[in-house]
């Protein structure tokens, strides 16, 4: 809240520092992040003022924290009720944002809320407003119609992702959210390229524009691109496992612009024996999260997927990019690229050509041609499996539990441990592949918190 005062915004900014400097090296620590970069810097300097903000940022730059460190010093703990809304496209960044807000430790509750998921849970939970409202469009959408939220409180409305939910058609529910937030006092907008047209019922006053684009530049830099031309007689999805076993053990997602390409690849994949997860919109969420988790854990290094994958997801830095179907526009092709060459590291991007084929007019720079062997050879197995604990959030259960547990009771070492996720209601631990099966024989009987519980190899 700001006064008019120009030296009593004066100290409140500079008092909002000082607090931020205090809490924010607790936040880095939990992240084990040693310093902010520039342009977390950027919005952290920005936010507290009183005006509008738009961030433009590449894909894989630390948006998430950028605006939720900020956020924080804007909430108020003696205030009841909704201060602050975000909204986002998928249901996908909905949760990977309430995970970095808990991994925060801030004390301010956050409710998510996105299709898919229960509506009576979420409205349960909405009984005590949380401080942090986040959400789909069309499920914040759903409970303001049917009462079961009041936005009145909320001053500060950040719309991450904005041109992807623009691309998705969100306007209307959007436009409909904001006329119901009569107090709001700041947007921030965030979106991985630059808005041409900001729709008016954003409502932007005395907007400041923070454009980190620049980082595009050395992400290319350090990004390879490399064509695969087809063999005659070769079929396309014959061509990708031959590319596939070339690349061995190093890290890929494989981007299509269907799922039932998607499909077809991976029976292609179950038939030649590769590990491998898939990812579309056609899945069940549980499933759609837990290929996520093994991609994250390292018990799966290939992902077959459409362009839901191409941004804002919490996956790991990906050595390769394969193009099985050509992008269809040049911000869908920088934002499957940006799953890899993130900030200083490097990767490479290969685009399958068939005959028929040529690369899109946008594609720039120098591009080498990748020859794929006339055999197939079988990528080495992942070094990690994922164990599924059927016991989460909602059960008492943290990841001390479960290391206590795996280490004292499973007979492992903390280098045979990898990864672990808690959800609600389970849980996801990376073990050493040639210990999970003695593992689970070991504890399949134990007990976490004095309560049996369910484990089973993650499939």
């Amino acid at each position: 809240h700001f006064s008019s005062s120009p030296r009593h915004l004066y100290f409140t900014c500079h008092h909002i520092t000082l607090i931020k400097t205090m809490d924010h090296s607790q936040i880095l620590t939990n992240f084990k992040i040693e310093a902010l970069n520039d342009m977390q810097k950027a919005m952290v300097e920005t936010v507290p003022h009183p005006n509008d903000v738009v961030l433009i940022s590449p894909t894989g730059s630390g948006k998430t924290l950028a605006f939720l460190l900020p956020a924080l010093q804007l909430l108020q703990k003696d205030k009841a009720g909704v201060q602050i809304l975000i909204v986002v496209p998928s249901r996908e960044l909905a949760i990977q944002i309430e995970q970095v807000w808990k991994q925060m430790s801030t004390g301010f509750k956050i409710n998510c809320c996105y299709g898919g998921h229960s509506t009576r849970i979420e409205k349960n939970n909405l009984n005590v407003p949380p401080a942090v409202l986040l959400g789909t469009p069309g499920r914040i959408a759903f409970h303001i119609r049917n009462e079961n939220i009041t936005l009145h409180g909320v001053h500060t409305l950040i719309l991450d992702e904005f041109d992807k939910s623009l691309e998705g058609g969100f306007q209307d529910e959007i436009s409909y959210i904001t006329t119901h937030m009569r107090g709001l006092e700041k947007r921030i907008l965030t979106s991985a390229t630059k808005l041409d047209d900001i729709p008016r019922f954003v409502g932007l006053r005395k907007t400041v524009t923070l454009d980190f684009t620049a980082q595009f530049k050395e992400q290319k830099a350090n990004l390879e691109l490399r064509e695969v031309n087809i063999p005659e007689g070769l079929s396309k999805i014959d061509g990708l496992c031959l590319l596939i076993g070339k690349l061995g053990a190093h890290s890929k997602i494989v981007f299509c612009n269907h799922r039932e390409a998607v499909k077809r690849i991976s029976t292609n994949l179950v038939r030649l024996g590769v590990a491998h997860g898939v990812y579309h919109g056609e899945m069940e969420q549980i499933e759609r999260e837990k290929a996520l988790i093994k991609l994250r854990n390292g018990s799966t290094t290939l992902l077959i997927t459409t362009d839901l994958a191409s941004r804002g997801l919490d996956i790991p830095e990906i050595e390769c990019i394969i193009h099985y179907q050509l992008p269809a526009t040049a911000d869908a092709m920088t934002h499957r690229n940006g799953r890899t060459a993130r900030m200083h590291a490097t990767g490479t991007a290969f685009f399958l050509l068939e005959e028929k084929d040529h690369l899109p007019y946008f594609v720039e720079g120098e591009i080498e041609e990748e020859e794929i062997p006339e055999t197939f050879t079988q990528p080495p197995p992942p070094d990690w499996k994922t164990l599924y604990i059927a016991a989460g959030k909602k059960d008492k259960i943290n990841k001390t539990d479960i290391v206590g547990l795996l280490l004292q009771k499973g007979g492992l070492q903390k280098d045979e441990v990898g990864r672990i996720e808690v959800l609600d209601n389970a849980a996801y631990a990376a073990v050493k592949s040639s210990l999970i099966e003695k593992t689970l024989l070991t504890i399949k009987n134990e007990k976490i918190k004095n309560k049996k519980v369910k484990f089973e190899i993650a499939g």
